[in-house]
């Protein structure tokens, strides 16, 4: 019988260990070659980018998929280096997002990667003495690896992943992490570079457009729209304005404001102290301001996002400054940014202040003109209406009587005629002054703006020293008087001819308004008539509507001169 063959059992045991250790081994050299695979697979995802948020989500997902991670977040450091600017998150659902509220900003262990530059490899987030603990609906981490993203030697941000699905991160994990993070940084310095060249070509063009307008020989409120247009377009802003100061620049003025929250800050008069526009103003340099708490004296809820000032100077002199302010949780304006809208400040500096020279030159000729015009009005036509009605009167003396009374009202007509002209002519022989404007002009203004209003345009008369005696609140309450009174002619005698006399004599001011209408209703009611007398009895004056001597409807608002003490009517 012949004896089965056996081996020894040492020997044996020994060549299994060996088979055992190759075959680890050359799992290992696989596993190692599919990581380095997707490490070359996640440096071309990573580089395929050229916008830089594209390209800072793709490191954020190509880092997750290569350790094999559930959340992964790549925070932008400000440029005060404090704390986080923006956080670029993936893998956590909206639902999520909306329970914790605001994003990390950068304290706890994030703060600590970022302070020390260097990586950090946790086991258990919440056991480290650095955890600033999670807010409320902030879903559970555990394993915690940060990596610094360095780009040109600078260290632009950093890199954090949690909840490694094998239960740990290993030194091998954190190498390829750093490994992909050389990449990704030469891959944001480039998307950097060319959303910086993209930048300053959309500030070059608004320059050019500006530009353009200059040529055009646009006015100067067209060449302001221009430029908030444009820049509102390519910051991708929700609010541009253009403020201007007033003559002592204690106050700013808003000439234009465009954009989605553009309404309330139309037209709005605030302090220039203490605003970010005035500090831009006084310093000559662009001014950032990263809350947005306060623009144009508004305080916004929810407040906007990154804001800044522009300063618009030539030589030196202040001509106002334009703030742009993005939305709630918009980028912050980079260095780069800040240094083309500068550049762009000083180009639009220049367009304007030649805008501002050509309408000069414009209101320099336009005085000269109405100059000239007011004085042939004073030299030949008044003379000449003068004449004519002196020869009319030395004539009604030589008619018969039936004939006189004819020739008087002619000769009235002629004098009314020549108060007429001669209200034209201080009219036009006053300059056209950026100043505060003369009363006279306050309500010539008003019957220019209600004669569309009235079938015949109304005539209105000035004597005695109105321009001197009649300012402040008390012009502001003539004013009134004049735009309601005629304002009831055009709703209720549309087809009348209406009069208007102001008239200042040494105690008083008057104004009458006339017209040859139906006559006063008494049924309406009259709450801008019941203003009016309420303006006149506030300053001891007096306030009559009633029928006219001749029909029609006569008013006289009168009050004394001198009394400014008053309250506004309510």
């Amino acid at each position: 019988m012949v004896e089965p063959l056996a081996f020894p059992d040492a020997p044996r045991s020994a060549l299994e260990r060996t088979i055992d250790e190759l075959v680890d081994r050359a799992q290992a050299v696989l596993r190692t070659q599919g990581r380095l695979r997707n490490l070359l697979a996640a440096n071309r995802r990573i580089v395929e980018h050229l916008a830089l948020e594209d390209t800072l989500h793709a490191v954020v997902a190509a880092a997750l998929e290569l350790v094999d991670a559930e959340y992964g977040a790549l925070g932008v450091i400000a440029p005060d280096g404090e704390e986080l600017e923006r956080l670029i998150h993936v893998g956590m659902d909206e639902e999520h997002v909306r329970r914790i509220g605001h994003l990390p900003r950068g304290k706890g262990v994030l703060g600590a990667v970022m302070q020390d530059a260097r990586p950090v490899r946790l086991e258990h987030l919440g056991e480290d003495p650095r955890s600033a603990g999670f807010p409320a609906g902030h879903p559970p981490m555990e394993g915690f690896l940060g990596v610094p993203l360095r780009v040109r030697d600078k260290v632009y941000g950093n890199l954090y992943l949690t909840n490694p699905r094998r239960g740990h991160f290993t030194q091998e994990d954190q190498e390829l992490v750093e490994a992909l993070g050389a990449t990704a940084g030469v891959a944001i310095d480039n998307a950097r570079l060319f959303e910086e060249s993209q930048l300053r070509e959309r500030w070059a063009t608004a320059t050019a457009d500006v530009s353009s307008a200059l040529v055009a020989d646009e006015s100067i409120e067209d060449v302001l729209t221009i430029i908030a247009d444009r820049v509102l377009a390519f910051v991708d802003a929700h609010l541009v304005t253009i403020v201007l100061p007033d003559a002592d620049a204690e106050y700013l003025q808003v000439a234009i404001a465009v954009g989605p929250v553009a309404d309330p800050v139309r037209d709005r008069r605030y302090p220039a102290a203490g605003s970010l526009a005035g500090r831009a103003i006084d310093t000559g340099a662009v001014v950032a301001d990263t809350t947005g708490t306060a623009v144009a004296g508004v305080e916004w809820t929810p407040p906007l996002g990154p804001t800044i000032a522009i300063p618009l100077r030539v030589a030196g002199d202040a001509l106002g400054a334009l703030v742009v302010a993005r939305g709630p949780g918009g980028p912050v304006f980079a260095d780069a940014e800040l240094g083309m809208a500068g550049e762009f400040g000083r180009q639009t500096s220049v367009a304007l202040a030649v805008a501002r020279g050509r309408r000069d030159r414009r209101r320099l000729e336009l005085a000269e003109d109405r100059s000239r015009i007011a004085r042939d009005l004073h030299d030949h036509v008044i003379q000449r209406l003068f004449g004519s009605g002196l020869a009319l009167q030395a004539t009604a003396l030589r008619v018969p009587e039936d004939l006189r009374d004819h020739l008087e009202e002619q000769v009235s007509a002629i004098d009314a005629a020549i108060a007429e002209v001669r209200t034209a002519v201080f009219t036009l022989g006053s300059s056209d002054r950026p100043a505060a404007r003369s009363t006279r002009e306050r309500l010539l203004d008003v019957v220019t703006e209600l004669r569309p209003a009235l079938s015949r345009p109304p005539r209105i008369t000035f004597s005695g020293p109105v321009d001197i005696d009649v300012t402040g609140a008390l012009a502001h309450d003539v004013v009134a008087a004049v735009r309601e009174s005629v304002a009831n002619v055009a709703r209720h005698a549309p087809g009348a001819e209406c009069r208007v006399e102001v008239a200042v004599s040494d105690d008083a001011v008057q104004v009458v308004v006339e017209d040859d209408g139906p006559g006063p209703g008494s049924s309406e009611r009259r709450s801008g008539t019941a203003n009016l007398a309420a303006r006149a009895t506030m300053r001891g004056g007096r306030y009559e509507l009633g029928p006219g001597a001749d029909g029609g409807t006569t008013v006289v608002w009168a009050a004394p001169l001198g009394r400014t003490e008053r309250k506004e009517p309510r």
